[in-house]
């Protein structure tokens, strides 16, 4: 299999396509959800409240982490999760100035 390339593009293109991800599984947009809900949670209770086993959820828990959207810490055998407020943040400005791109009324396309 090939490389991704991210080199060829630019830093703002390679964010949005990491914030993205986040939101490439229903799973993880659970996670997230659930996380703003309470604020905190263990990782034994979102697999309760998402319904999917924990090396699945510990794997989406992973993925969210690198994309750096979540943060954990250890609390005894268990991880904390919560949302890293700085990155949501980050993740809310670079995905609206994406968002509100508008085409222009004048350009026809086909």
């Amino acid at each position: 299999m090939g490389l991704a390339k991210t080199e060829i593009f630019t830093d703002q293109q390679n964010q949005i396509a990491i914030f993205a991800k986040a939101f490439g599984h229903p799973a993880r947009v659970a996670i997230l959800q659930h996380l703003f809900k309470i604020n905190a949670c263990i990782c034994g209770d979102l697999v309760d409240e998402i319904g999917l086993a924990q090396p699945t959820i510990s794997q989406h828990l992973k993925e969210l982490k690198h994309l750096g959207l979540i943060k954990g810490s250890v609390e005894g055998t268990s991880v904390c999760y919560c949302i890293s407020p700085e990155k949501w943040t980050q993740m809310k400005t670079v995905m609206t100035q994406f968002l509100n791109q508008d085409l222009q009324d004048d350009k026809q396309c086909c």
